[in-house]
């Protein structure tokens, strides 16, 4: 197969904060074609997880979330921190501070990306199960979630209704509902 990759040819940081930087990248195509402007997001690596508890009930988090305006159900998830050892590790502390429970068995799903012409980073998704409410909530100072536990059924529902606006949750959700035997393709 032809290799399509560019190279960068000069990178300039135009914004850089915690949660969002831009950098401003000037590439060559294979054929010498010069791209100027290309502009990429650089996010922190993101981990989320279907959390089921051991009594067999989809964890999901409703929310708001201002960029869109709107209030919904989304799966447990976040940032890698740099303190995290490990992805696991990361979406184990998510889950806990997220919804207060802990999950006897986590498997890992594979990656995603929100969009991989401008964005840098992977989504790592988990399916985490077993789940038992240890702790109540421990959210950050802009975090406000109210946690719910569906059946199959209502969460199937949901899906049909179209009722979780974050696409790479739903990619996740997919995943998982197919390791679970849920759905076959």
């Amino acid at each position: 197969m032809k290799d399509l990759s560019w190279k960068t040819l000069s990178s300039e940081y135009l914004y850089d904060d915690t949660w969002f930087t831009i950098r401003k990248d000037t590439c060559q195509a294979r054929d010498g074609k010069i791209i100027s402007p290309y502009y990429v997001y650089e996010f922190p690596t993101w981990v989320t997880a279907v959390a089921l508890t051991e009594d067999g009930k989809f964890i999901l988090e409703r929310q708001y979330r201002h960029a869109l305006g709107i209030t919904g159900y989304e799966i447990p998830g976040g940032c890698v921190d740099d303190t995290d050892p490990s992805l696991q590790a990361a979406i184990e502390r998510e889950l806990l501070e997220e919804t207060g429970y802990c999950f006897d068995h986590y498997e890992y799903l594979g990656q995603t990306s929100s969009n991989p012409s401008t964005n840098s980073n992977w989504m790592h998704m988990y399916l985490a199960t077993g789940g038992k409410l240890v702790q109540s909530q421990q959210l950050d100072h802009n975090e406000e979630i109210e946690i719910s536990l569906f059946s199959f059924d209502e969460l199937k529902q949901l899906m049909k209704e179209n009722g979780i606006a974050q696409s790479m949750h739903v990619t996740t959700l997919f995943y998982a509902l197919q390791k679970l035997g849920k759905i076959i393709f």
